[in-house]
């Protein structure tokens, strides 16, 4: 296991976060540096992650992504509970429905539309309605996590 550090993205970090949210296959949109903290080992970058806030105010855990060589050493993990602690309010994340147990572990819950702030609703119609076509009918969840952190 390789050791790595946290810390918080600068502007310079810019092209290898597109790059490893492009690589993971995550939505790319909302990709501003500013959010992110970004994992090193030796000093490149190999792994990222973001809260970013929507027009309604809702807080999403988003953009979660290591580059291939250094999944499975805990950086997604780490990532992720960094993030969250640093959180005092309600989060919402979405994710494929495969990793709706991955996220359990840091106390998110799936939860239908009548739970979901507007732009999750929003989001939620969407992709219910995009998703055979667009998508080969992935199964998604968005999932909700209130504090405190288990």
């Amino acid at each position: 296991m390789r050791s790595f550090t946290l810390r918080p993205a600068t502007e310079s970090d810019q092209p290898i976060i597109v790059f490893i949210v492009n690589e993971g296959r995550i939505n790319p949109r909302g990709l501003g540096w500013p959010n992110f903290i970004v994992a090193e080992s030796e000093g490149k970058v190999v792994g990222v992650g973001q809260v970013k806030q929507h027009g309604d105010g809702s807080r999403e855990l988003a953009s979660i992504a290591v580059r291939p060589p250094f999944k499975r050493q805990g950086i997604g993990n780490a990532i992720c509970r960094t993030l969250i602690e640093r959180e005092s309010s309600t989060l919402y994340l979405m994710c494929r429905g495969q990793l709706e147990s991955y996220y359990t572990r840091f106390g998110f819950r799936k939860i239908g539309p009548d739970e979901m702030p507007p732009y999750f609703r929003r989001i939620h119609r969407l992709v219910s309605t995009a998703n055979v076509v667009a998508f080969g009918n992935i199964k998604f969840a968005i999932m909700k996590r209130e504090r405190p952190m288990p």
